[in-house]
């Protein structure tokens, strides 16, 4: 028991410098596990030669996985994509297994597998990483874009086809083990038509029963109101079932994916997600660790050349299948192309799917180390791929540049007469109101939009919006972000907010980004990325419940407008300060109160002629608000120059400003 423990106290502690170490690389946690099982494992350091222990956790690993598919499991989804998930998401699996099967069959003289191992090997490579894809395409804002959609299908697809081939791949290799000659084929259907049928009857009657017995049992609980009750629930649940089906001759995963789909009906799937998720990725963890102890280097290093060709010959045959069915399901060839470079690489359910508890000894341990090797360097190379992928497609798509260059184009014609605008990105409800409001007042704006239907209605309707993506530089400068005022972001997605404001900030470092957020836990990373204001809108929101209650309550109008700019005051640094007025007193009796005040810069001033930064306005705690020159405002920058007559709108407390007064009047 005690080598035991020690073994899991040292995987882990590893596991957490490794990991730390991939999130300060932006790479994925897998690949860290992957690094911790090859170094730990029998073939290097062989700190961990019996693995029987971490085999076990990481099964259970694999069920906690299939748990949580079913659990986000959602027909609605379903149907919303039914032709990107079910048409090109089933078609991209099985032409696949199709063409990795019949390369492997081709080989057969090499390698002297039965015709089993090749389609084994079809449909392990068949999957792509749904957890490093998803995870980059959310951070960066592409889950709704042109080629984030076909991606997000065919994983979807992935998924699902998991179960009906953690059936048949064991019965396969049942087969392959036990049968030979004309009797195989025949066996062989009778195993798959036997497994099929037992996970059909089970289906029909966990759905049948549990929809009736779980949500009622679920609500139960809750009422308890104990979260170590309800967790316990969730472990009996899904290791039951598991037990079940396994007992049934069936493997623990599909018992553990129906349990997921019966709670994904109920009011319960957010909270359980929530619940099961640290159980499930520290037990994916250890399953990546074992898979990295099956790896050999030595094998590998000695057949680097075949290695490199069983890659390439891999990688090629999915973008290959990808982008050209892409391109059948009419999508354009740059997104098609882009779209395979994002599912090239091998997944952890093709990990799953080689195990040898599924698949015995099947293959032989020369290939299986080969295609391993080949699966964890194309996930390894996943997110260089991935961020290189803008370039590669304009270099391979010549339509893809084109359509690029007619984009920019577009944008560019929009902004040509504009000056002194202002750039709105995302153009839905927040981004029309706003637009709205500009037009009103007579402020020319350029508005950036990624839904095609969306720009096209409203530049229709003479709304000055174009189809971009306000993350790109060159969308940016076409939109004339050097002569913008400032910049706005209008949506609520801290992910794709960042990629703007790093953007604007490599091409406008001093241009104002006022960026809209859903709750306070944003505003500190976005002003961090350079957010010159962040709005949180639940902030927002909770500000006019407050004044509508106040009002309600017989509290004066004019206080309960004090209120809430007292309160804003201390939120946003633009709204920081106000010109002090006859009726507002109650800044002196809050300290360190903030106020703006207009000093005119006087002819015999010694300030006049000299840098902004002579002021040393920073050291007082003051800030310029604005600074208008000639009537007009004028942009501020360390090296400005003052001016005689200059108008300067400073920031700070009563102390500070009579200080900064008493500089600029100095003559």
């Amino acid at each position: 028991m005690e080598s035991i423990l020690s073994l899991i106290v040292a995987l882990l502690a590893v596991s957490v410098g490794v990991v730390m170490a991939a999130r300060a690389a932006k790479l994925p946690p897998l690949i860290g596990y992957l690094v911790v099982g090859v170094a730990f494992g029998p073939h290097a350091l062989g700190v961990a030669p019996d693995t029987d222990v971490t085999l076990w956790l990481a099964e259970i690993g694999v069920v906690f996985l299939m748990f949580s598919i079913g659990v986000e499991f959602s027909l609605a989804r379903l149907r919303a994509m039914k032709t990107l998930v079910l048409g090109l998401g089933s078609a991209q699996v099985l032409l696949t297994i199709a063409a990795v099967s019949g390369l492997s069959l081709a080989l057969t003289p090499f390698h002297g597998m039965p015709w089993q191992a090749s389609v084994v090997l079809g449909c392990a490579l068949s999957m792509s990483s749904t957890a490093m894809v998803m995870r980059m395409a959310s951070d960066r804002g592409e889950l709704e874009t042109a080629h984030g959609r076909p991606v997000v299908g065919v994983l979807l697809f992935q998924d699902l086809a998991v179960v009906p081939l953690m059936i048949i791949v064991p019965a396969l290799a049942g087969v392959a083990a036990v049968s030979s000659g004309g009797s195989a084929d025949v066996e062989m259907a009778q195993t798959l038509a036997l497994a099929l049928a037992k996970a059909v009857l089970v289906l029909v009657i966990m759905v049948v029963v549990g929809q009736r017995l779980v949500g009622p049992w679920l609500t139960l609980v809750a009422r308890r109101k104990s979260q170590e009750l309800f967790s316990l629930n969730l472990l009996l649940m899904t290791l039951g079932l598991a037990w079940v089906t396994e007992h049934l001759g069936l493997s623990l995963a599909l018992g553990a994916f129906m349990a997921g789909m019966l709670i994904s009906e109920t009011e319960f799937r957010y909270q359980v997600e929530a619940d099961i998720r640290p159980y499930r990725d520290v037990l994916m963890g250890l399953f990546f660790i074992t898979v990295g102890m099956r790896l050999n280097l030595s094998v590998v290093m000695e057949q680097g050349w075949i290695l490199l060709a069983v890659l390439l010959a891999y990688v090629a045959i999915k973008l290959a299948v990808i982008a050209g069915l892409a391109r059948l399901f009419s999508i354009p060839p740059g997104p098609s192309l882009k779209a395979g470079l994002w599912l090239f690489q091998a997944g952890e359910f093709g990990f799953v799917l080689l195990d040898p508890s599924l698949i015995g000894g099947l293959l032989p341990d020369q290939v299986l180390q080969l295609v391993l090797a080949g699966m964890v360097i194309s996930m390894l190379i996943t997110p260089f791929v991935v961020d290189r992928s803008d370039g590669l497609v304009m270099r391979l798509a010549r339509s893809e540049f084109l359509r690029r260059s007619l984009e920019i184009h577009r944008i560019a014609s929009q902004a040509v007469s504009a000056d002194k605008h202002l750039i709105i990105c995302g153009y839905g409800r927040c981004g029309q109101n706003l637009a709205q409001l500009l037009d009103q007042e007579h402020i020319d704006y350029v508005a950036l939009d990624l839904d095609p239907q969306r720009t096209r209605e409203a530049a229709a309707a003479g709304h000055s919006v174009v189809f971009g993506d306000a993350a790109r530089r060159e969308t940016l400068m076409a939109a004339g972000i050097h002569r913008a005022t400032s910049l706005v972001i209008t949506y609520a997605d801290r992910a794709s907010a960042t990629r703007v404001i790093l953007a604007v900030r490599q091409l406008a470092p001093q241009l104002p980004i006022i960026v809209r957020a859903r709750d306070d836990s944003d505003l500190t990373p976005l002003r961090d990325a350079g957010a010159t204001e962040v709005v949180p809108e639940v902030i927002e929101g909770s500000l006019m419940l407050a004044s509508h209650a106040l009002a309600l309550a017989g509290v004066p109008l004019h206080r309960v407008v004090r209120r809430v700019r007292e309160v804003r005051d201390t939120r946003y640094g633009l709204f920081r300060g106000v010109f002090r007025g006859s009726d507002d007193d109650y800044l002196e009796r809050v300290e360190d109160a903030i106020m703006l005040r207009t000093l005119v810069v006087p002819k015999a001033s010694i300030m006049a002629g000299r840098p902004i930064t002579d002021l040393g306005l920073t050291g007082l705690g003051v800030d310029i608000a604005t600074l208008k020159r000639a009537g007009k405002r004028h942009p501020v920058a360390e090296d400005t120059l003052l001016l005689a007559d200059d108008a300067l709108v400073l920031r700070g407390t009563a102390e500070a400003l009579a200080e900064a007064e008493s500089l600029i009047n100095a003559g």
